[in-house]
């Protein structure tokens, strides 16, 4: 079984490499990381979770994390998965966790809120719940307010902007559907790092195809991948070719 160290290594040469880009950029330099099944899916259905990582590829997944400053995912992921969003199955610290969460819809009993050292940070909308609010700063979380974009979605590229002068230099994106097919449509994403699984699921896809701007599609380049346990790891570079 080959180790992941080759794609490892690759991935923290662009993290060191984007630390000294020019602060003109604005935002964290982003990783887009998730697992698949060999037919695209993420999930059976919405909002069922599904384990497909084999414990090789789920240790990689937690040593990825340890080598970023925040980790970001949607409500969604939230209320099905109700991740921990911490690094466990490696040494290393935790990645600040961040929830995308228009609607202030994060259960006050969420593992994130209850066992992460570093309480969440929420982006929600500029016209969210104050009550609600009031309750989950009172719990201890961050709320960050940031409009909505032409979808009616929060604004990832001003949210970007606000973690960049909370100094979140690297972020780690890790889903769901809705959470992906946003930062690639707005071409947000520096580097994908693809876990697929050898499985076949026929459920939901971790890309709407029909929301991305196929005229310019995201490419993949500097590609390079190997096993991990049972588990592919691909990594590669995301790039926007002129149409």
């Amino acid at each position: 079984m080959k180790s992941t160290s080759n794609i490892l290594s690759r991935i923290q040469a662009s993290l060191a490499q984007a630390s000294r880009r020019p602060a003109v950029a604005g935002r964290p330099y982003v990783t887009l990381s998730y697992a698949q099944s060999i037919d695209g899916s993420i999930a059976s259905r919405p909002g069922r979770p599904l384990a497909l990582s084999c414990r090789e590829s789920m240790v990689f997944t937690h040593r990825l994390r340890s080598i970023h400053d925040g980790i970001l995912v949607g409500i969604g992921t939230i209320l099905a998965d109700n991740p921990l969003l911490t690094v466990r199955h490696v040494n290393g610290n935790s990645p600040q966790p961040i929830v995308v969460d228009g609607r202030l819809r994060l259960p006050l009993d969420a593992h994130a809120l209850q066992h992460h050292r570093k309480m969440p940070w929420i982006a929600t909308a500029e016209d969210s719940d104050t009550e609600r609010e009031r309750v989950l700063v009172k719990s201890g979380v961050k709320v960050l307010h940031v409009p909505l974009d032409e979808d009616g979605l929060i604004d990832l590229t001003v949210l970007l902007a606000q973690l960049s002068e909370l100094k979140i230099e690297s972020l780690m994106v890790e889903g769901g559907a809705q959470i992906i097919t946003s930062f690639l449509k707005h071409r947000l994403v520096d580097q994908l790092v693809l876990t697929v699984a050898p499985i076949y699921i026929g459920g939901m896809q971790a890309v709407w195809p029909l929301q991305l701007n196929l005229s310019n599609p995201p490419h993949l380049e500097n590609m390079a991948w190997e096993m991990c346990g049972s588990d592919l790891v691909l990594r590669a570079d995301v790039t926007w070719h002129a149409p």
